[in-house]
């Protein structure tokens, strides 16, 4: 009788972002399987790549940032419980990097760009618009910093799927 892989575990220890610290537990083919959709899904977007002055206007980052909420529901809803939803699991690891780090990112820098927005006048562009915010290089700032804790959840993704 062959090996079912969906009930071959096994051990993974990884670093979290966000001050969640470093978890270890045994992971299925199904949480395996659910972190490679979620890095896949985290490493091509521009919101963990870096994000030029010259190139990329903060709007897309955001968006694509809020993108992850639905893309990371759809991922667990896809693979069902066995990613879990306890702190030691995909799902728990995805919830908690989505509310702990991306949500208050979102909440605070969302309605602040949308507000300066919608002052654009006729005639000028969305980037130049954006670039004469003064609040632009602190929301570039901490997009940064959200960046470079998105890049150990992307990692911590990485290892569970056993990419590296």
């Amino acid at each position: 009788m062959g090996t079912d892989n969906s009930t071959k575990l096994s051990k993974v220890s990884v670093s979290l972002p966000f001050g969640m610290g470093t978890m270890e537990w045994l992971s299925d083919e199904s949480q395996r399987r659910a972190a490679w959709e979620l890095y896949v899904e985290l490493v091509t977007r521009v919101s963990v790549q870096p994000l030029d002055l010259d190139h990329g206007l903060a709007r897309e980052a955001l968006t694509s940032l809020h993108a992850l909420f639905g893309v990371t529901r759809e991922i667990l809803r896809r693979h069902g419980p066995g990613v879990g939803a306890v702190r030691e699991s995909v799902g728990g690891i995805a919830i908690a990097v989505l509310n702990q780090g991306v949500r208050p990112f979102l909440a605070k820098w969302h309605p602040a760009l949308l507000e300066w927005e919608e002052t654009r006048r006729p005639g000028c562009s969305v980037k130049t618009h954006e670039r004469n915010w003064d609040q632009e290089p602190m929301l570039r700032g901490e997009l940064e910093k959200l960046r470079n804790q998105l890049g150990k959840y992307a990692k911590a993704l990485g290892k569970i799927a056993n990419v590296f």
